[in-house]
């Protein structure tokens, strides 16, 4: 029976939560959780809780929720108590997952064992903030999970474990998100499995191998901009495809429509077809086809302001009483 560790865990999205559950379930004692301040959300803008710390309450665990962790940074005092914390906890190790502070030295130098990241792409492909956005927005056929040895650097740490999971031609990122957070959440109780409870192994022999991670390949997957959302008509149909799936559920891509920000949510490729960018080359009979710098898009699932998603049909339905939409060129959204 592996031994139990004492685990600090350090996270805040649903991805992390799903974790944070597994650990608890494998029997680790959790004496302390990080997790981001509460943040305002929805129409009221109310501060509502991260998932993680939703989790934590739900089982009584520890929380500190510091805006930092820089002795020497903006809010010291929060970092003074998050260490003092820490050190109290009298930890094994701290598993991180999606947290969005930066670890400074004193937290990887703390726990005995070091800091363990659960990180969503197969590194170095994807180091950063965004790993599962970019790899759907770039084509890629495959990622995974990398649990990593957690250096100073930005996700440079030695490769302790890896898993890898295909991407689905019709992946978004909330469906390919939720199936790496149940990978990553058992590849984590995997290696604090073979943790032999005195020091990280080097070599094999039931403990975790260090792998460095390879020169070659890197790519850095920058944190989703708002910005971003705006359709290029212009790109290649394939290139927007991917985009509207890997904003999915978040900024999503949009454009604009008689002075609506319509949000577009899936689209078909249409080969053979083409027009001017933009340009509308059918609207009836439930199909709504737009061209694009390479090729055509049927476009599936569409959003109003205030509104839901609706398929093309009940989309349509809802512009009743509008000019046609044929022939017309579809705007960017204003800069």
């Amino acid at each position: 029976m592996p031994q139990a560790l004492r685990v600090a865990f350090a996270g805040t999205p649903e991805f992390a939560a799903t974790a944070l559950a597994a650990l608890l379930a494998a029997g680790h004692p959790v004496p302390l959780v990080l997790t981001q301040p509460d943040r305002p959300a929805g129409r009221g803008l109310k501060l509502q809780p991260s998932p993680v710390k939703a989790l934590a309450l739900q089982h009584g665990l520890a929380l500190a929720q510091p805006r930092s962790l820089r002795l020497d940074g903006k809010y010291p005092d929060d970092a003074l108590a998050a260490r003092a914390a820490l050190l109290a906890a009298e930890l094994d190790v701290m598993v991180v997952a999606a947290y969005g502070l930066i670890l400074p030295q004193w937290v990887l130098d703390l726990p005995r064992l070091g800091c363990l990241n659960i990180h969503g792409s197969v590194l170095p492909r994807w180091r950063g903030a965004a790993p599962i956005h970019r790899a759907i927005e770039a084509g890629d056929t495959s990622t995974g999970i990398t649990l990593m040895q957690m250096d100073a650097g930005l996700d440079t740490g030695d490769m302790l474990l890896v898993a890898h999971e295909p991407i689905r031609p019709d992946d978004s990122t909330a469906s390919l998100h939720d199936r790496l957070a149940l990978l990553g959440a058992r590849l984590v109780v995997q290696g604090l499995a073979r943790l032999d409870g005195s020091a990280l192994p080097q070599a094999a022999g039931g403990g975790l191998v260090h792998n460095p991670q390879p020169a070659d390949g890197v790519r850095y997957a920058h944190k989703i901009d708002k910005a971003e959302a705006a359709i290029n008509w212009a790109q290649p149909a394939a290139e927007i495809e991917r985009r509207l799936r890997a904003f999915d559920p978040f900024p999503g891509a949009s454009f604009m429509l008689d002075g609506e920000a319509v949000k577009l949510w899936r689209a078909r490729l249409r080969p053979g077809l083409s027009g001017q960018p933009g340009e509308v080359l059918a609207a009836h009979g439930g199909q709504l086809t737009v061209a694009c710098g390479d090729g055509a898009l049927d476009l599936l699932q569409l959003q109003r302001p205030g509104g839901r998603r609706l398929d093309v049909v009940a989309f349509l339905q809802s512009l009743q009483g509008r000019p046609g939409l044929v022939g017309r060129l579809l705007a960017p959204l204003p800069a």
